[in-house]
């Protein structure tokens, strides 16, 4: 049987324009890769968006990021741009153990905000 599961996060753009320039660089080191950092070109709405994505796979996953490490879930553009959710460590572990069989992340900005939902396939076993 399969099943479907979602989470969906609204993330202000301006917080991240308004981050004290002295924590900066050390926030964007704790919840983002280095490879994400690279990705985002240091442009404020694409690590909202980032930060969307993570928080909608943490309850896509039904933890919540207080179980997980921000580098557990990692966004990251493939060769056309989209966004790709990468899981490791116990967001992979946890993944596992649900069934996760796929998913998928969509991120969008207004000038404002970035929403970002993430949905997955979860292959449940059926007891008899």
């Amino acid at each position: 049987m399969i099943k479907i599961e979602t989470g969906i996060d609204l993330v202000e753009i301006n917080r991240f324009r308004k981050i004290n320039p002295k924590i900066r660089e050390r926030f964007f080191d704790r919840v983002y890769t280095d490879a994400e950092i690279s990705a985002c070109d240091r442009r404020d709405d694409h690590f909202a968006g980032r930060f969307a994505a993570k928080e909608a796979a943490a309850k896509a996953l039904g933890t919540g990021i207080g179980i997980l490490r921000w580098h557990d879930l990692e966004v990251l553009p493939d060769e056309n741009g989209k966004p790709v959710l990468f899981l490791h460590g116990e967001a992979e572990k946890i993944a596992k153990q649900k069934g996760w069989s796929s998913w998928s992340v969509s991120i969008t900005h207004t000038a404002s905000t970035a929403v970002a939902v993430v949905t997955v396939l979860l292959e449940e076993k059926v007891s008899k």
